[in-house]
């Protein structure tokens, strides 16, 4: 069976197949403050900006927290346990029940952070087309350093 052509659309949902889905946000609703918690799944340098090796833009969506990917995963390359994961999570933010919305470079990696938060009983979204989509539109904001 081929696998299912890639969307460009942006849209609300973000399928594997035709048998799951994930909940999803887009540009427009992290620009309307409908998203509370953004936390970004690259490495603390990309966020700040310092380094940028993929994409022409280097910097973070204003408002995000980063929250890197391997800060997840303990000696072996495993998940935490959901305690502390969720310890990491409140620390960027994501406590008190607090939905977030996790973006990286272009969505594959912040995946990895929507998985982390399931494991520790948060709800999470995914803003997949993440900072390579973001940079898009000059008129977009962007930041760097620290949060």
């Amino acid at each position: 069976q081929a696998a299912p052509a890639p969307s460009s659309s942006n849209d609300d949902t973000a399928r594997a197949g035709s048998a799951s889905t994930m909940p999803t946000r887009s540009a427009e609703d992290i620009l309307a403050g409908d998203v509370r918690v953004l936390l970004d799944a690259r490495a603390p340098e990309r966020f700040r900006g310092e380094d940028e090796p993929v994409d022409p833009v280097a910097g973070h969506i204003p408002g995000a927290q980063s929250l890197h990917t391997a800060r997840l995963l303990d000696a072996e390359g495993r998940y935490l346990p959901g305690r502390l994961l969720r310890e990491l999570f409140a620390d960027a933010g994501a406590g008190d029940d607090q939905p977030v919305t996790a973006y990286c470079g272009s969505g594959v990696t912040a995946a990895q952070l929507v998985l982390a938060a399931h494991e520790a009983g948060i709800e999470a979204t995914l803003y997949p087309g993440s900072w390579s989509h973001w940079i898009t539109d000059p008129s977009r904001p962007v930041a760097t350093g620290p949060a």
